[in-house]
């Protein structure tokens, strides 16, 4: 990739808004040491600015003569920076006020404020990271889950480029043939051996894109994760089934039907997997005004949700309510929560056993904190068909990286077709070409401008 070269230097505040013990401005391009020298006034008067290392001092307004903070600030020269530009950081106190003055200040001097993303995309423009790790960058700083976080520095290291990376150079191999076979049509030598490529797209290519393939979707959830609306009739116990998976008391639990009049909304880790849990106001006909906009809410969240907690009352069995309640919610992905079950005997499980007897289900008390490990097993393994977490080291973890994946492998199918079929040189190399470029599209190798506007507009300020 050739270099990035720009004339515009720019600063954001890296940290996040709020108060705190520091708050850090980074500025990037040719600007930003001359800027620091115009702000900075050292503690030390023998400062040099060596690359690298920390100095103490104030930022003055040199208007002014005023000093806004005591700071410690570092200047890295290029190219062994963040973005491969001279880069600025200024560490001072994390106050909002001040974080803004000292940016306005650096503003002032003809640096402009930097969009969303912006430093990391310079870093992909540059040449220091391929597009996989710039979006492994979102990934760490929009994980939910220690597994999320995993996944995402895996791919920071490297481990999605290398796999597709191996992926494109044997098919760069392959393309060489097919355009020496071109150039040279008259050969007496086959120079393609057509069975031989085969086997090798086989191999090398398609098998290799179908593993990704597969582990997709596992890779979007752990890092979108899942929404999950605990539904039943008043009082089966849904506020005690969420206070219990989060080991606190969130929701107000009584014995009186239809406490809860409005949603509430937690996250929770389960297997590293992220779930958005919500408890939402008992269905149920009647009830007064408020309650029943608290119903209509949770039908629109049932509708939302990717699986559904379909509670019951163990204690009061089977009721006609929970049937006609089903009716509505049998749409969904349903686990089946049998709860009180510390007010049962163990021969009473064996009454739900016709209800929905396909469903997966679990008999649970939350009141006593019991079966939350069988419940949270059971949700992991119904949302991704594995009984352990995932231990994959690579993954494709989001959408763009599935949708260019599907496409090079119908690419590669067609070559693979093409080849059997006996079609021309000229034409498996359009379908090989395709392919590439698909894949090159993950790296960042071919992916449009407004492809990239629309990943780097994912970051936060600053990033």
């Amino acid at each position: 990739m050739t270099e990035y070269t720009t004339d515009t230097t720019i600063a954001a505040i890296s940290t996040p808004p709020g108060s705190g013990g520091i708050g850090i401005i980074r500025i990037s391009g040719s600007s930003a040491l001359p800027v620091l020298q115009s702000l900075f006034q050292p503690g030390n008067p023998s400062c040099d600015f060596r690359s690298h290392h920390l100095f103490h001092g104030n930022i003055v307004d040199p208007d002014q003569q005023r000093i806004l903070d005591e700071v410690l600030v570092v200047y890295m020269a290029s190219p062994k920076t963040y973005t491969r530009e001279d880069v600025v950081e200024i560490h001072c106190h994390g106050s909002f006020l001040v974080l803004q003055s000292i940016l306005e200040l650096i503003l002032q001097r003809g640096v402009e404020l930097a969009d969303p993303g912006e430093f990391t995309k310079r870093a992909f423009l540059n040449g220091r990271i391929d597009l996989t790790k710039a979006e492994a960058v979102i990934d760490i700083l929009a994980a939910k889950t220690r597994k999320g976080i995993d996944i995402a520095q895996e791919q920071l290291a490297g481990a999605l480029y290398q796999r597709v990376e191996k992926i494109r150079e044997a098919l760069k191999g392959m393309r060489a043939l097919i355009e020496v076979s071109i150039d040279f049509p008259d050969e007496d030598v086959e120079i393609v051996d057509r069975e031989s490529m085969v086997r090798r797209l086989k191999a090398e290519v398609i098998a290799p894109i179908d593993h990704l393939l597969l582990c997709a979707d596992q890779g979007r959830i752990y890092r979108e994760g899942i929404s999950v609306v605990i539904v039943g009739r008043p009082n089966v116990g849904k506020s005690s089934l969420l206070n219990a998976l989060l080991q606190e008391e969130r929701a107000l639990v009584t014995a009186i039907p239809g406490t809860t009049r409005d949603s509430i909304e937690e996250h929770i880790d389960v297997m590293g997997m992220p779930v958005r849990i919500t408890d939402t106001a008992g269905i149920r006909e009647g009830g007064d005004e408020v309650e029943a906009l608290g119903i209509q809410r949770a039908r629109r969240l049932l509708n939302e949700a990717d699986i559904v907690f379909f509670m019951i009352d163990g204690a009061d069995g089977i009721l006609a309510e929970d049937t006609v309640l089903f009716a509505s919610v049998s749409h969904k992905q349903n686990i089946l929560v049998i709860n009180k079950t510390d007010l049962l005997q163990d021969t009473d499980r064996a009454t739900f056993i016709p209800f929905q007897k396909d469903l997966p289900r679990v008999f649970i008390s939350a009141k006593e904190q019991h079966g939350m490990d069988a419940l949270r097993r059971l949700l992991f393994e119904t949302v991704t068909g594995a009984k352990d977490q995932w231990q994959e080291d690579a993954c494709a973890p989001n959408l763009r990286h599935k949708q260019n994946l599907t496409k090079a492998k119908a690419a590669a199918d067609g070559i693979v077709d093409g080849l059997e079929m006996g079609i021309t040189n000229d034409l498996l190399a359009v379908d090989l070409q395709e392919c590439l470029d698909q894949l090159g599209d993950i790296v960042g190798e071919t992916t449009t401008e407004d492809i990239l506007d629309v990943i780097f507009e994912q970051f936060c300020l600053g990033k």
